[in-house]
């Protein structure tokens, strides 16, 4: 048994298809530890982290409050797949009354990290991958509030390291989803984070009110501690951080950040830690700022690699192309959630989310679109930070370019094009990989639908930002609907959809229609 863990598990102990290995980690309200896949089965990793929450033990009153954090961790798995945020592989629940201490615990199966961005700080103060490693989490920030959702916690120690360097948000027992402008959270967080209006706020019998500009005070703290290895508030302890934090918001205390802090990263810092939320700068504009203030310091691995753009019955190649996933394309249909409990069957997951209703308050259900490919377009669409980019766009585009079908071949236009999306091989090299790394080979056809669907959203989110901001006529989305086809230089040139292309941009705006559901009234 571990000592001094939250959720004591032995060495060998097996739940589901895993045994435990060496423990990771522990919080106050949960264990992770490595764990070895002892049955293969699809869609599951060879090793993976278990996070073990105590679910099953306790007083009434502990065991309301446990279930609940639980319940928010799983539920955030269980609704959003995003690029930045560690991916969950199954849950499953412990029955076992031979073990009190373990029978009833959620055991949430999660995509093992390397590391974490505390550990990393401790070991290399100031690191000169710092820059991208903000950018990243800066950008699963964005995520995570554009989907609706608060993380509450933002620390180092909550920001994972992956073998490749990149960063994933994680821990989200904290994660509450906005009710309007506010969600509700338990009432602890860690002070150092903390923005001061928390730290007077009155707490209700849901809780404590939080909104997203509590998440960007955060980002802010951990920024200055990034690139400076120091807070931005005076005090040699959290107690005294807290304290002079209150101070600043009462306007008797001017911010004093590092004079080691960059110029570009110094505006960010302090747009991020105005004294009310009001002031503080949004999630989006956050990001943009940011992404450029990594890219200015030339850091070693940047948020967004630069690679070839594509293009469409053309021999020119287009600008960088960047990527926003994080999670592997391939088998990519297995990464939200395998809710079947153990290979016993002794317990069991939260409720099944049937992928024919799946995302239906975005894509329509009774419109024929197929079963099989609903969850990949929505989460696809999740995965991009442009509202523009929706899951009904991407379900049109898959019927203009194919009409759904996995298995086209067409090796008469230029290379070939192949698969649901008609990619070129040579150029879907470049968005095949969710990382952002163009694969190593080109791939080869058949082309599957897990591997073209998120590499749709991808290049879809890739080219939304590089269409004129102005001066383009026409929807928005049928216009990154042509760039695909063509190019967004091409748009871009023509002010709107090439005349070849206008059949083809007509196709797509017809089934968006047709996909998107009606606004509720």
């Amino acid at each position: 048994m571990t000592e001094g863990y939250a959720v004591s598990v032995p060495k060998g102990y097996r739940v589901g298809s895993w045994e435990v290995r060496d423990p990771i980690a522990t919080g106050a309200f949960g264990s992770v530890y490595e764990a070895r896949c002892t049955h293969a089965r699809e869609g599951l990793p060879k090793s993976a982290a278990l996070k073990f929450l105590p679910t099953g033990t306790g007083t009434p009153r502990q065991l309301t409050h446990l279930r609940e954090l639980a319940e928010r961790e799983v539920e955030l798995h269980r609704r959003l797949t995003r690029p930045r945020l560690i991916r969950m592989y199954e849950t499953l629940t412990v029955d076992d009354p031979d073990h009190p201490d373990l029978d009833g615990a959620t055991v949430l199966v999660l995509e093992r990290a390397e590391g974490s961005l505390a550990a990393l700080l401790a070991r290399s103060p100031r690191p000169p991958q710092g820059p991208a490693l903000l950018a990243q989490t800066c950008e699963g920030l964005a995520q995570l509030h554009r989907a609706g959702w608060v993380h509450g916690d933002l620390k180092p120690a909550n920001v994972l390291l992956m073998k490749d360097g990149s960063a994933r948000l994680a821990d989200f027992n904290m994660a509450a989803e906005l009710e309007g402008t506010h969600a509700y959270t338990p009432a602890f967080s860690t002070p150092d984070y903390t923005p001061p209006e928390l730290l007077w706020s009155e707490i209700g019998e849901r809780g404590r009110q939080i909104r997203p500009s509590a998440d960007i005070w955060a980002f802010g703290v951990l920024a200055h501690l990034v690139l400076t290895d120091t807070f931005p508030l005076p005090g040699g302890t959290p107690s005294a951080r807290r304290d002079a934090a209150v101070r600043y918001a009462r306007g008797t205390d001017e911010l004093r950040l590092s004079p080691g802090l960059p110029d570009d990263w110094r505006e960010i810092v302090r747009a991020c830690l105005a004294r009310t939320h009001q002031e503080r700068i949004t999630g989006e504009t956050l990001l943009r700022r940011v992404e450029t203030a990594a890219g200015a310091t030339r850091s070693p691995r940047l948020p967004r690699l630069l690679g070839f753009g594509r293009r469409r019955r053309s021999s020119v190649m287009l600008g960088a192309a960047a990527a926003t996933a994080a999670v592997a394309a391939l088998g990519y249909g297995v990464s939200v959630l395998a809710d079947g409990g153990s290979d016993d069957g002794k317990g069991s997951g939260p409720t099944k989310v049937a992928p024919a209703s799946y995302g239906a308050s975005e894509l329509r259900t009774d419109k024929g679109v197929p079963v099989a490919y609903r969850r990949l377009i929505v989460d696809s669409a999740h995965d991009c930070v442009h509202p523009e980019v929706t899951p009904a766009l991407i379900a049109a585009l898959l019927k203009a370019e194919s009409n759904f079908d996995p298995d086209l071949s067409d090796p008469t236009v230029g290379e070939g094009e192949y698969g649901i999306a008609r990619w070129t091989p040579s150029i879907l090299r470049w968005y095949i990989r969710a990382d952002g790394v163009p694969a190593k080979e080109t791939p080869k056809p058949p082309l599957t639908p897990a591997e073209s669907i998120p590499a749709v959203g991808r290049y879809l989110c890739f080219m939304e930002p590089r269409l004129n901001p102005t001066g383009l006529s026409g929807d928005r989305r049928v216009l990154l609907a042509a760039a695909y086809r063509t190019s967004y230089k091409s748009v871009n040139d023509a002010a709107g959809v090439p005349p070849k292309y206008r059949d083809y941009a007509d196709r797509v705006a017809h089934y968006l229609k047709e996909y998107t559901p009606p606004r509720k009234k």
